[in-house]
C-alpha cells in the first residue's frame, strides 16, 4: 500500500545516517529506543507474538538488521510503553511518538557492530583434494601396529620410508618414490634395530640420509644407496646411545646441517652433531631437562632457533633450541595440547589437543605471550589425534585426524579472526598417519601445493593424496608458487653450536630454476661415507663399485685407486652421462625427460634412414661397377 511504501521510505531515510557513520555505537537520537534492544542476544525473543531474523551471523563484525514480525497488540504495548519480556528480561521504553495502525507490522532494528565485508577473498577457497588412482598407490605394504601417535612414514623426491610391522625386533621399508602398485612382501627392509621403531625422518638436506628412533633406546643413522635398498641392511652409518628409555620422536634442524634432535621416554631432549667422527656417539652435544613426562611432540620456527614442545604433563613450552633455555611455558587447564606446530613466520603457535571435555579441540597462541591462547575451537567428538599440517608459503593449514577417513584445511591470517575454514576432503578409508611430499617434489604442472601419503592399515594401502588448486592453465602459477625452502643447509653444525643463525636457503620451484641436488656437497660431513666416494670417483666408478657389492661379485678385493681407470665408459645419451642421470622426481619433469627421448629417438631414426639410403647408394654403385668391368674388357 502507499501508507506502507511511506513508512518503509521513512525508515531507510532514519536509518541512512547510521550506515554513514564510523562509529556505529553512537546513534542519533530518534533510533535510541532501537539502540536499548542492541543487548538483546540475537535470536528468538522470549515474546509469544515476536520473532528475530538475523540477516547475518553473530560476531561476522557486520552491521546487523534485525527483521521483526509485530502483531498489532505488540505495536501497541511498544507505543504505550508497557513492559515487553525479551531476552535478558529488559525493559522496553515507550517509542516517543504514535505508531499508524494501518501500516504494515514489519520493524526495522539496528544491531549496532563493527562492519565487514561477509566474504573474505581468497585464491585457495576451492583447493580440493585428489587420490591417486590404484595403479599409482603402494599396495601390499605391512604397516606398523604400533599405537604411537606419529605418522610411521615419511617422504622425499625420491624415497618413500614407512614403519613395518614385523616379529624379533624393528623394520622400515624404503621404496622408490616411483615404485608403485602392489610391493614385493620379501622386498629388503632396513632392520638394524632391536625394538620396535616408532619414527623415521629424512635429512631435510641429503634425500639418502634417514634416521631413525626406536624402543631399543638408540636412534640410528642410514646410509640409502643411489639405486635404493637392494638387500637387507643392518649396519647404520651412525648410532646414537644417550638415552635410558625408549625414543619416541626425531627431528633434524631445519636450517643447519647434519643436528638432529631426539626425544625419549626419560623425558629428555638431546641434540647430536653428525659431524663428528665417532660411529657411535653416546655424548650429546647438549641436553633439555625442561620437561616432566613424555614429549608428545617438537616443532621448530623458520630458523631453528627456537623449539616448541607438547608434554603429557598439559603444558606447551617455548625453548631456546641452541642452550635449551626455557623461555616460555603455558599451562591452559582448558587444553590438553597433543601436538604443536609454528606457523611459519607469523610467530604463532598451533596446538590441537582435547578439551577438559575430552572434545577435540585446537588453539592459536601467540609466541610471545603464552598465558592466553589467542582462539579456542572445538571440532568434534571423534577420539584420535589431530595431526596438524602447515604450508608456510599458501598459509594453508591441514587437520587430519588418527582414524578419520576425513580432512579439513583452513587459512591462516594474521587478524581476527585468524583461522578460515576453506573446506574438507572426506574419504571413507581411515587413515593411521600421513607423510608429506617436500615443495620440490610437487607438480607444479597441475597446481599441486600440496601432497600427502596417507597410510590405510584396513587395506595395507598407502594412498597418494593430491591438494590442487583449480587453474584452467597448465603454465607456471607464480602466485601460488612462492620461493621456498630448499635442500641446501644455511648453516654447518659448526656454524650453528657457535651461535649462528639463518633462516633457509630458498628455491624456485619454477622448472629449470631448481636448486641442485645437495648429496654431493654434504660430503664433509659423512666420513668416508657412500656420498663421500660419490664425491672423490667418477659415478661410473661408484655404480660399477656398488652393483659388485650387491652383487658379491668383487671376489674378496678391496677398493682400489685405479677403478676409475679401468671402468668401461658408460652410456651416453642426449650428449649427457647416463650415471649422471637422476630419475625424474615429478610429473613435469617426466614429460620432459620423455620429450626429450623421443627427440632422441626421432633422431636416431633419421640417422638410420640416412644409413640405408647411403648403403643403397654404395650397393648400387658397386653393382654398376661390375656390371661395367666385362664390357670393358671384351675389346
Amino acid at each position: 500500500s502507499s501508507t506502507t511504501t511511506t513508512a518503509t521510505t521513512a525508515t531507510t531515510a532514519a536509518l541512512h545516517p547510521v550506515l554513514s557513520r564510523e562509529n556505529y555505537h553512537h546513534l542519533p537520537t530518534p533510533l535510541a529506543p532501537y539502540d536499548r534492544l542492541k543487548g538483546a542476544p540475537c535470536g528468538s525473543l522470549l515474546s509469544d507474538l515476536m520473532k528475530a531474523c538475523i540477516s547475518a551471523q553473530q560476531g561476522q563484525g557486520r552491521l546487523v538488521l534485525m527483521v521483526l514480525k509485530l502483531s498489532m497488540n505488540l505495536l501497541l504495548q511498544l507505543q504505550e510503553g508497557d513492559t515487553v519480556k525479551a531476552a535478558g528480561k529488559r525493559k522496553v521504553q515507550p517509542l516517543g511518538h504514535r505508531v499508524n495502525e494501518t501500516v504494515c507490522n514489519l520493524m526495522l532494528l539496528v544491531y549496532p557492530m563493527t562492519w565487514r565485508p561477509q566474504y573474505r577473498s581468497s585464491k585457495f577457497r576451492h583447493v580440493f583434494g585428489k587420490a591417486a588412482a590404484k595403479e599409482s598407490c603402494y599396495d601390499g605394504v605391512p604397516i606398523t601396529r604400533s599405537v604411537q601417535d606419529n605418522n610411521f612414514c615419511a617422504v622425499n623426491p625420491r624415497f618413500l620410508a614407512v614403519i613395518t610391522e614385523c616379529a624379533g625386533g624393528g623394520a622400515f621399508l624404503v621404496l622408490s618414490i616411483n615404485h608403485t602398485g602392489k610391493v614385493d612382501p620379501l622386498h629388503p627392509r632396513i632392520s638394524g634395530h632391536r625394538g620396535n621403531v616408532l619414527d623415521v625422518k629424512w635429512n631435510p638436506f641429503n634425500d639418502f640420509c634417514i634416521a631413525s628412533c626406536s624402543e631399543d633406546t638408540t636412534v640410528k643413522v642410514w646410509e640409502i644407496p643411489p639405486h635404493g635398498v637392494l638387500k637387507n641392511l643392518t649396519s647404520p652409518w651412525k648410532e646414537l646411545q644417550g638415552h635410558s628409555r625408549r625414543v619416541g620422536l626425531i627431528e633434524w634442524h631445519p636450517t643447519a646441517n647434519n643436528i638432529l634432535f631426539s626425544t625419549a621416554y626419560d623425558y629428555q631432549v638431546m641434540i647430536w652433531n653428525l659431524d663428528c667422527p665417532e660411529q657411535v656417539m653416546k655424548n650429546p652435544v647438549r641436553t633439555i631437562s625442561s620437561h616432566t613426562d613424555v614429549v608428545l611432540s617438537m616443532s621448530f620456527n623458520t630458523d631453528g632457533s627456537l623449539l616448541a614442545t607438547t608434554c603429557k604433563d598439559r603444558k606447551v613450552r617455548l625453548i631456546e633450541s641452541r642452550s635449551g633455555n626455557l623461555l616460555q611455558e603455558a599451562n591452559c587447564k582448558k587444553h590438553k595440547a597433543s601436538k604443536v606446530l609454528f606457523l611459519g613466520n607469523m610467530k604463532m603457535l598451533f596446538t590441537s589437543g582435547t578439551s577438559r571435555w575430552n572434545d577435540r579441540q585446537f588453539a592459536l597462541w601467540d609466541q610471545d605471550d603464552l598465558s592466553v591462547p589467542l582462539l579456542e575451537e572445538n571440532l568434534d567428538g571423534s577420539s584420535g589425534v589431530l595431526f596438524p599440517f602447515y604450508d608456510p608459503d599458501t598459509h594453508m593449514l591441514y587437520l587430519a585426524g588418527k582414524g578419520d577417513g576425513n580432512m579439513r584445511y583452513y587459512e591462516i591470517s594474521s587478524e581476527k579472526p585468524y583461522i578460515h575454514y576453506l573446506t574438507e576432503y572426506r574419504s571413507n578409508l581411515p587413515q593411521k598417519g600421513m607423510g608429506v611430499m617436500p615443495k620440490r617434489g610437487l607438480d607444479v604442472s597441475s597446481c599441486e601445493v600440496f601432497r600427502f601419503y596417507k597410510l590405510v592399515t584396513t587395506k595395507s594401502l598407502i594412498e597418494p593424496l593430491s591438494m590442487i588448486v583449480p587453474r584452467r592453465s597448465e603454465s607456471y602459477q607464480e602466485d601460488i608458487y612462492p620461493m621456498t625452502a630448499g635442500n641446501k643447509p644455511a648453516l654447518t653444525a659448526e656454524e650453528w653450536l657457535s651461535g649462528i643463525d639463518k633462516g633457509p636457503v630458498l628455491m624456485s620451484l619454477k622448472p629449470g630454476c631448481q636448486v641442485a641436488e645437495s648429496y654431493s656437497e654434504m660430503s664433509k660431513g659423512l666420513g668416508n661415507s657412500l656420498d663421500t666416494r660419490r664425491s672423490q670417483s667418477k659415478p661410473g666408478a661408484l655404480q660399477l663399485s656398488y652393483i659388485q657389492d650387491q652383487l658379491g661379485t668383487k671376489g674378496g678385493k678391496e677398493d682400489s685407486g685405479n677403478t676409475e681407470d679401468d671402468r668401461s665408459p658408460t652410456p651416453v645419451s642426449n650428449g649427457e652421462d647416463l650415471a649422471l642421470c637422476s630419475p625424474p622426481r615429478t610429473e613435469n619433469e617426466l614429460r620432459l625427460k620423455f620429450h626429450k627421448q623421443q627427440e632422441e629417438i626421432r633422431r636416431l631414426r633419421e640417422l638410420l634412414n640416412q644409413r640405408d639410403v647411403r648403403v643403397k647408394q654404395l650397393e648400387l654403385e658397386i653393382k654398376n661397377i661390375k656390371n661395367s668391368q666385362p664390357h670393358q674388357s671384351s675389346p
